[in-house]
């Protein structure tokens, strides 16, 4: 489907799969919002993008693990975009040692999950204006691992990389079914996906047994172009048109698990989420 006089926005687009992601947008001919938190990185990820395809490309700055700092990315883009058709929330990171963020929250559980939820929802006058928009919001495979500890979501009595990062990422797919449900009968869809397991900078911030492990495997692993190709499918497929609160890998509709698809799960966490922004559930 081509994409000419549609917009998108990319988050963590400064390399790896969301540059690619936006790489992919621009070569249909979207004109593409790339999300970054480094500037010169993103700079350089929009200039590549502009060389490539010849399209439009703008540079958006924030830390999302950040919510002020989402919150002034957020109405910068409504600024700049009165209708956006594309948003895919894709920045994340796992981290080796807890960090809670100024805003009180466990860094993991603030940008790999309430990211998606406050972005999505200080972005929806955009999504509404657009025809027909699509959120896609990165999941991952490790959400059939991940478990929402009520009891210490923060992991402040005992925190695990990959329990954080799997409990984030269930978050994403449980926000995900919750967002589509409000959405039905909207032109606007959602859909989570799995990019597969990329060989890419999303570990960066690992060290110890689990950074050597990423290090060993890392040569094995798909390319970020690779990797990018679910979350392209999902955005454009024209037999995607109306298809939302769904999970896909490699380009293909799959089941999540069943714990991700609880419904009274799936409203515990979207109330908690927006608890945790300051949004009325």
């Amino acid at each position: 489907m081509r994409l000419d006089g549609r917009t998108a926005l990319v988050t963590g687009a400064s390399s790896g799969i969301g540059a690619e992601t936006a790489l992919g947008l621009a070569r249909l001919g979207a004109r593409v919002g790339l999300v970054g938190r480094d500037r010169e990185r993103t700079e350089r990820a929009a200039a590549h993008l502009r060389r490539e395809t010849g399209g439009a490309a703008d540079v958006f700055l924030a830390d999302l693990s950040s919510q002020a700092e989402i919150r002034c990315l957020a109405g910068e883009v409504r600024t700049r975009y009165p209708a956006l058709d594309i948003l895919v929330n894709n920045a994340g990171a796992i981290f080796s040692e807890r960090h809670v963020t100024a805003d009180g929250i466990e860094r993991t559980w603030a940008l790999d999950h309430l990211a998606y939820v406050l972005l999505t929802h200080e972005l929806r006058a955009p999504l509404e204006a657009a025809p027909r928009a699509r959120i896609v919001n990165l999941a991952s495979a490790a959400h059939t691992r991940g478990r929402i500890d009520f009891d210490d979501l923060g992991g402040e009595r005992r925190y695990s990389a990959m329990k954080a990062y799997a409990q984030a990422k269930l978050g994403n797919v449980l926000f995900t079914c919750a967002l589509a449900r409000r959405l039905a009968g909207s032109p606007i869809t959602v859909n989570a996906v799995h990019p597969g397991v990329v060989a890419s900078d999303f570990a960066k911030n690992t060290h110890g047994l689990l950074g050597f492990a990423w290090g060993l495997i890392r040569p094995f692993l798909i390319s970020a172009a690779d990797g990018a190709k679910t979350s392209l499918h999902v955005a454009t497929a024209p037999d995607l048109d109306g298809v939302s609160g769904r999970y896909f890998a490699r380009s293909r509709e799959t089941a999540s698990s069943a714990l991700s698809r609880d419904e009274a799960l799936q409203e515990r966490v979207w109330t908690l989420s927006r608890r945790q922004l300051g949004i009325e559930p």
